[in-house]
Order: C-alpha cells, then structure tokens, then sequence
C-alpha cells in the first residue's frame, strides 16, 4: 500500500491527477489479472475494465487539453482537515480485489467507481466556488453513468 501523507491543502487539479493515476493503476491491475485468468469470460470481463479504465482516465487527462479553459477550477485550492478517506479507501480496493468470478469483478468494479463517485460529490458539496462545484458534480455524474454501462455490461456477459 502506498503510504502518502495526504497534504492538507491541494488545488483541484493535483485531485484530477491522483484520479487519472489511479484509473491508469486500476487498468494495469486489470489488464494484469486477464492475464493470470483461467475462465474466459472473467478474461473478456477484465479486459472489459480495463479499457474502460483507460477511458476513464483519457477523459480526466481531456480535461487538460480539450481547448476548453479550466484553469479557473484547476487552480482552485481546497483545504481538507483529515476527512478526506476516499484515497486510502480506494487504494485498500484495489489491493483487496477479487477477480474468481464476474460476480467478485462487477463488486470491485461498483465499489470503485461508486467511492469516486463519493469523492467527487464529498469536493462538490465543500466546494468554494460554483464552476468547481459543478465541475465535481459533473464528475460524479460520469462516474454513476460509468457504474450503469459496467453493471449492465458485465451481466450481459455472466448471461452469455
């Protein structure tokens, strides 16, 4: 487990690229596990999240470079007092998954997606100023869409 002191005050792009880290991090692991995999449906489901993973993470890094200007937000400081457990929470995630059965991935997946999600809205509800507001709250929406398209995407494949 990566043992980071969690600085107090951030500005709301080093969020977005801890974020995009940890998406290349989860489709590697992913991407990893197809790999290692006996059955070849939990193979397909992986290499499913993986990509998605890596879609998740081209999206954030987008933001960067889309011709559209978010510095305003970007550089918009937050000051987090120690309630902040969405990173160790989603780190302890990604060294806990399972990856036995479709049903084990779709759980990892869910949690994941859905602990961003709280991450994201956790930033809107404390955010300073309305466009960084609405920039989490955008965030947050993707990632509950996200969550949609990988449940019903894996339970097309345990049907299969």
């Amino acid at each position: 487990m990566r043992k980071e002191k969690t600085k107090r005050y951030n500005q709301v792009k080093d969020l977005v690229r801890w974020a995009m880290s940890y998406h290349a991090r989860m489709a590697k692991q992913y991407g990893d596990a197809a790999e290692e995999a006996s059955s070849e449906r939990v193979k397909m489901a992986l290499n499913y999240l993986a990509n998605r993973e890596l879609r998740m993470q081209t999206g954030l890094e987008d933001i960067f470079h889309d011709g559209t200007d978010h510095t305003e937000v970007l550089e918009t400081w937050f000051d987090e007092v120690g309630d902040f457990p969405h990173p160790p929470k989603l780190e302890r995630i990604a060294e806990t998954a399972n990856y036995d059965s479709i049903d084990a991935i779709m759980e990892t997946a869910v949690t994941e997606h859905s602990t961003l999600q709280d991450l994201y809205q956790h930033r809107a509800s404390r955010a300073n100023v309305n466009p960084e507001k609405e920039f989490f709250n955008s965030l947050a929406e993707g990632h509950e869409a996200e969550m949609r398209r990988i449940v019903t995407s894996l339970e097309e494949l345990e049907d299969i």
